[in-house]
């Protein structure tokens, strides 16, 4: 992995807790293995000059978008914004966060019909769908980490969020039943202190209020063979993040060899509270693999 880079961000948060409304049975998916080694170190990332120089009249990839869970495709609106400006073509996917095989399929099915080179971003869980769907797809050329999962086969979100304490996630969870299974939510009193911690209190209300919800099996179900292992890869660490564990990223990104960032004082929602860092760090991964 390059050396990580500190963003600063001032925004730090205040911690508060409460107890927990549902256990995700955390404790019984630690038998998991633990994340493993660091592979060797890729490239360093590019810098502003080298992006610059990117061949001209080369066509730029199209920019695949993946939401996670108690989100919606409308997290990236600001980020679509940014590299819409900058002639980039965007698809942002309506993740069903019904479970990660069927989302990885849904994902997969959506990348068959692009033609041309793809860039690939995912945050939250939609870092684990995109691990998963990438795989045998040859037209994505890189693969860019919001704040996200980066699991290895067998990983589950639960083992991921067991090996690394300081997620206040599980806690915050209500559970609402549906046929067939159950949904998790993000309980509205503690979306902002989890989930969106720097950004405006007016905003997080709208987020929380059309938050979609996720099942809790998506979060149990195993990841198949990671496309990280064969294809580059950004990441982006949320160094206050209460969700995933900055700790937890930083590991992955690691153990992938991704090209990685750090924005300190930055929350779980670090693709809306910095957007312009977000839509930066993809057109970086969009030029180095052009």
């Amino acid at each position: 992995m390059t050396g990580i880079t500190p963003i600063e961000s001032g925004e730090t948060g205040r911690r508060r807790r409460r107890p927990a409304l549902v256990a995700l049975a955390v404790g019984t998916l630690l038998t998991v293995p633990a994340l493993s080694a660091a592979v060797p170190a890729g490239p360093a990332l590019a810098s502003d000059s080298a992006t610059a120089s990117a061949k001209p009249g080369t066509p730029k990839p199209t920019v695949v978008l993946v939401h996670g869970a108690f989100a919606d495709a409308s997290s990236w609106n600001a980020v679509t914004a940014r590299l819409e400006r900058q002639g980039y073509p965007v698809v942002a996917v309506a993740n069903p966060l019904r479970g990660l095989a069927g989302d990885s399929a849904y994902l997969s099915s959506i990348l068959d019909t692009i033609p041309g080179p793809v860039v690939l971003a995912g945050h939250s869980y939609g870092g684990a769908v995109i691990t998963d769907a990438a795989t045998g797809h040859a037209n994505v050329k890189a693969l860019v980490y919001i704040a996200a999962f980066a699991p290895d086969q067998g990983e589950t979100g639960l083992s991921i969020l067991g090996q690394y304490p300081g997620s206040q996630l599980s806690p915050a969870l209500t559970v609402r039943p549906y046929p067939g299974g159950q949904d998790a939510y993000v309980n509205p009193a503690d979306f902002r202190q989890v989930f969106a911690a720097d950004v405006p209190a007016a905003t997080t209300r709208l987020m929380a209020a059309g938050q979609r919800p996720v099942s809790l099996a998506a979060f149990a179900e195993p990841s198949t063979a990671p496309a990280w292992k064969t294809i580059p890869s950004w990441f982006l660490v949320a160094g206050s993040d209460r969700a995933i564990p900055p700790a937890a990223e930083q590991a992955m990104a690691q153990r992938a060899g991704s090209h990685a960032q750090v924005i300190r004082g930055a929350s779980h929602a670090v693709l809306v509270s910095h957007p312009d860092a977000t839509a930066h760090l993809i057109e970086a991964a969009a030029h180095a693999t052009s």
